[in-house]
């Protein structure tokens, strides 16, 4: 396939019918309030204080759980496994906004939020979904929307402008709202406008009208204003937008947008991809670096000359990008990995044979579908990782966006008043076309009208769930492990410090602890240690630690320890700046690293300069965001001329690939600034 060919994912309307809602309103209120987040906790609030802005929303708090989805899943076999995971609310149509045929509205939903809230004593993040642009969805059928292309008009003032007078009430001024804006749009303005071979009408149509950029802009716009709303934009997945060609493109209208209808980048808190879509999180068992008989892995048929195989690689990517083009160094990305865990009987163990590259791709990638263009309601799919902040550098969180059994559009003609017509792409016996390069749809069959619960799809989605769902209905303990004991700082060195404590205690057993600087969450270990590094040469810092167990229960905090670290001497850190190291992944003949720049000084840096010594025998082979001299082991990292300015208090990065044979320690780093 082409650059550019393939087909985003379009309808994910989540919506509930009278009958359904009938059955489960009773289960619906007895979740409402007790149902527990999944995410770490750093320290409690009450629901009735403004919440302060922070760096990435999710750290430090819990996650609204939709009573409504919750009911749904947990009436499911063996759903009460998952019914307690946070999905996100979505305001497809204007009538959502105060609730449709007795479901839920915007305010219930936050009223909810803040019960929530209250009950856990710790902030909450509430996600949203807005999606009712003008000409909605202009590459698919499945869900067109409400608005006709030129209706600009209402969109403002009937939907935006509702939606951020509710957001802006002080009683849910304590919540962290994060809003995800108008999936597909954005993108469908690069692959499918403007004389592109998977151009449509409507598509061309909203290109020329420019509605889904001033629409896009306006809401980042109104929403952007309240102080506790994070707006992440929609950008695709890597199988839409992964080549070259896209991805600049891409980013370049999504900057229009940011900037259009009085928006700025400051309204902007970063991008969420693979939106209601399968591409799998990580292909844990090829590059897109590998070759089979001097054949590049991206000239196989799957990959088809794309940048990336997979969504972390992607979503990282696209930061850098984004940054690169004027947006503000610290957004992070969100990854909805609510459908892209393809786990079960079908999910290969190992690489594939080399016997030619299509057969090594194919023998070994984790993502079974027949093509990476293929979005609706898709066989075989599973759970993917469960809603998690900070899982990596640069990443916010995964999330699940698309509430896992809904379905993303009917499998045949269905005569509704919800503005959702057929798209052959949810239709299993369809043969394909050029947006999926003639594929079967790879559709299950028997599914209703987009946004409406379809069982079999849950029931697929948990049978094939990685990681795994635990057998049954899951776990019901709801006691907190006891807090660990005894933290104690083992050593300390002018960049870093290593912390021990006593193990934690519980009924179902502790699976790991969450570490905190501060009220920061900087790693999550199943170990009663961890180093700390990357700190600066004599400052104090202050340290507690909570334990998690297997139904999600988190402690309370151990007693606080504080540390100051030794003077510099040469160590690892200096007055300007710190810089951490890790490695995002390795594969034994090489690896990726990510490293982060914290300017630590009162005033914005104009430089800085990282470098350090590898203790084997790594050689750097490519370095973004960056420029690199290596010398034997030694190697020394300036800024780009667009990053070496960092805010007090602000954080940029740069990461490189590097080869290596033996051991591949992490090395101490030492940052300068200027």
């Amino acid at each position: 396939m082409a650059p550019g060919r393939v087909r985003p994912p379009p309808e994910r309307i989540p919506s509930v019918s009278a009958q359904l809602l009938s059955r489960l309103r009773t289960a619906a209120a007895a979740v409402a309030l007790s149902a527990a987040s999944v995410l770490p906790i750093a320290t409690a609030q009450s629901a009735h204080a403004a919440a302060a802005r922070v760096d990435n929303p999710y750290v430090g708090a819990g996650v609204y759980v939709n009573p409504e989805w919750s009911a749904r899943a947990a009436a499911e076999p063996g759903g009460t496994a998952v019914s307690d995971q946070p999905t996100a609310v979505w305001l497809d149509r204007i009538a959502a906004i105060n609730g449709v045929n007795g479901s839920m509205g915007l305010r219930a939903h936050l009223n909810a939020a803040v019960a929530q809230s209250q009950a856990a004593g710790r902030p909450v993040v509430f996600q949203v979904v807005v999606y009712d642009l003008p000409g909605r969805d202009c590459a698919a059928l499945a869900s067109n929307g409400e608005l006709g292309p030129t209706e600009i008009g209402r969109y403002r003032s009937e939907f935006i402008d509702p939606i951020a007078t509710i957001l802006a009430d002080p009683a849910y001024a304590s919540l962290r709202i994060v809003t995800t804006i108008e999936i597909d749009s954005l993108p469908n303005l690069v692959t499918n406008a403007g004389g592109t071979a998977t151009a449509t009408p409507q598509c061309d149509t909203m290109k020329a009208n420019g509605n889904y950029v001033t629409g896009v802009g306006y809401a980042l716009a109104k929403l952007g204003a309240i102080p506790n709303v994070y707006n992440y934009i929609d950008a695709g997945h890597h199988g839409w937008l992964g080549w070259d060609s896209n991805l600049g493109p891409a980013v370049d209208v999504l900057k229009q947008a940011a900037t259009a209808s009085g928006s700025t980048v400051a309204d902007v808190q970063g991008f969420i991809v693979n939106t209601a879509n399968y591409s799998a999180l990580k292909e844990p068992n090829f590059t897109i670096d590998d070759t089979v008989n001097g054949t590049s892995v991206r000239q196989s048929k799957w990959v088809d000359w794309n940048r990336y195989v997979d969504e972390t690689t992607y979503a990282k990517a696209f930061r850098d990008k984004a940054v690169a083009a004027g947006f503000d160094a610290n957004i992070g990305m969100l990854i909805d990995t609510s459908r892209n865990g393809w786990g079960g009987a079908g999910r290969p163990a190992g690489p594939g044979p080399k016997t030619s590259v299509d057969a090594y791709v194919d023998g070994g990638r984790i993502d079974r579908r027949f093509q990476t263009g293929n979005w609706c309601n898709q066989s075989g799919a599973g759970l993917g990782e469960r809603p998690k902040a900070a899982p990596e550098a640069g990443i916010d969180a995964y999330v699940w966006v698309k509430p896992p059994g809904e379905s993303d559009g009917a499998s045949s003609a269905v005569a509704n008043d919800e503005g959702k017509g057929f798209d052959r792409m949810c239709d299993p016996t369809y043969t394909g076309n050029a947006r999926n390069n003639n594929n079967m749809s790879g559709a299950l069959p028997n599914a209703p009208l987009a946004g409406h619960w379809f069982s079999a799809q849950f029931q697929e989605l948990l049978k094939n769930a990685y990681p795994p769902v635990g057998g049954g209905g899951g776990t019901t303990d709801t006691t907190a492990p006891t807090a660990p004991t005894g933290l104690t700082a083992t050593a300390a060195t002018s960049s870093s410090v290593s912390l021990a404590w006593t193990a934690a205690t519980d009924n179902v057993g502790v699976t790991g602890y969450d570490v905190y600087r501060g009220a920061t969450l900087v790693a999550s270990t199943s170990a009663t240690s961890y180093t700390d590094s990357g700190l600066s040469a004599a400052t104090a810092y202050s340290y507690t630690v909570r334990a998690r167990d297997a139904a999600g229960n988190v402690s309370a905090a151990s007693a606080a320890l504080a540390v100051t670290t030794p003077g510099s001497g040469g160590g690892g850190g200096s007055a300007g700046c710190t810089a951490t190291y890790r490695i995002s992944s390795d594969w034994g003949a090489g690896f990726n690293a990510d490293v982060t720049v914290t300017n630590t000084g009162a005033s914005a840096t104009k430089g800085w300069k990282v470098t350090w010594t590898f203790a084997g025998n790594q050689q750097v082979t490519n370095l973004w965001n960056g420029a690199v001299t290596q010398s034997g082991s030694a190697v020394t990292v300036l800024n780009a001329g667009y990053n070496g300015a960092i805010a007090a208090g602000g954080s940029t990065g740069f990461g490189f690939g590097a080869s290596y044979s033996g051991a591949n320690t992490v090395p101490t780093l030492t940052c300068t600034a200027s």
